[in-house]
């Protein structure tokens, strides 16, 4: 089983101009240890599911990955997830294309529909970013069509070819990607959610792995072998091998008052994950993460690393 963790939460204590020397460590640390991959959460607003408040620090998910491309070698990067209204997908595709370049072949490309909700753009709210920027942001239904275009568009350009491109809500003239990946055929596509009728159905035809939730009150943490079979059934709709798909979860890390206790309650439930056919666990910690919770958790890398995952659904 593969592991990552996430950096969401950047409320350490102290002035911003400490948020760099704190992600650098974290990355280091988690590169040096192992880990496979390293998510940032593509908000400008932190969001309430972390039990903050807007008001709490959020730094840009792409500079982020930037920053830690450039303080690591080995793990790989990518957000989760980055919602389709939030960057034109020609933009989307030459930032990660850039970042998969200049890391030496690392991105995935993490993303979504976004909010699974519709926003009033009459009445915006400054509690979230939509509102407070201004962030056009269409309808759930819209997303879903902007996203397969999006996904139409990141393996046209990644596959180097400049023909025009018309679709119902994006209408690219010359697609150009120059330098293109460096990975072959292009970075890993992840998309994030769970829904059974759109996002899977999207994840079969377009992606390489999927992202659904192991959280308290996500719906899903007690869903996922489900989950599991229908995007086997989705993968046999388009004649694909659902193998071929990464099966990734976010898992919450609570270390409690206890973190060593906690990281051996982990790799038990992480073991249980794998038995269902979860191949990727990427634990996003309960706060910010501190150098005695980060230690505990890079610890576990070869106990996880030797779980054995269950064959997925076929």
């Amino acid at each position: 089983m593969k592991l990552g963790i996430t950096i969401t939460n950047f409320s350490w204590p102290g002035p911003a101009s400490a948020m760099g020397p704190n992600i650098e460590r974290i990355a280091r640390t988690a590169d040096e240890a192992g880990v496979d991959s390293i998510w940032t959460m593509d908000h400008f607003f932190q969001i309430r599911a972390t039990g903050q408040p807007p008001e709490a620090p959020m730094l840009e998910a792409y500079a982020t990955l930037g920053f830690i491309a450039g303080n690591t070698r080995r793990i790989r990067l990518g957000t989760l997830v980055t919602s389709v209204a939030y960057r034109h997908p020609g933009v989307l595709i030459k930032i990660v294309t850039s970042l998969d370049v200049l890391s030496g072949g690392r991105m995935v490309l993490g993303v979504g529909a976004g909010a699974p909700f519709n926003i009033d753009p009459a009445h915006p709210t400054g509690d979230n970013e939509v509102g407070g920027l201004g962030l056009p942001f269409p309808s759930l239904s819209d997303r879903f069509e902007c996203l397969e275009e999006l996904l139409r568009i990141a393996h046209q350009m990644w596959r180097g070819d400049e023909a025009p491109f018309t679709g119902k809500h994006y209408r690219m003239t010359r697609p150009l990607n120059s330098p293109n990946v460096l990975q072959h055929p292009h970075p890993p596509i992840l998309i994030g959610g769970g829904g059974e009728r759109k996002t899977l159905r999207l994840v079969a035809r377009y992606a390489d792995a999927c992202n659904l939730f192991d959280l308290p009150g996500s719906g899903f943490q007690h869903d996922l072998p489900h989950k599991l079979r229908v995007l086997a059934d989705r993968c046999r709709e388009v004649g694909r091998d659902p193998r071929e798909i990464e099966k990734t979860t976010t898992s919450l890390f609570d270390p409690g008052d206890d973190p060593p206790a906690a990281a051996d309650r982990l790799v038990e439930h992480l073991g249980d994950l794998a038995a269902i056919g979860i191949d990727h666990a990427i634990v996003t910690p309960s706060r910010a993460w501190d150098v005695e919770t980060l230690e505990t958790v890079v610890a576990r890398v070869a106990d996880v690393h030797r779980i054995d995952v269950a064959t997925a659904p076929v």
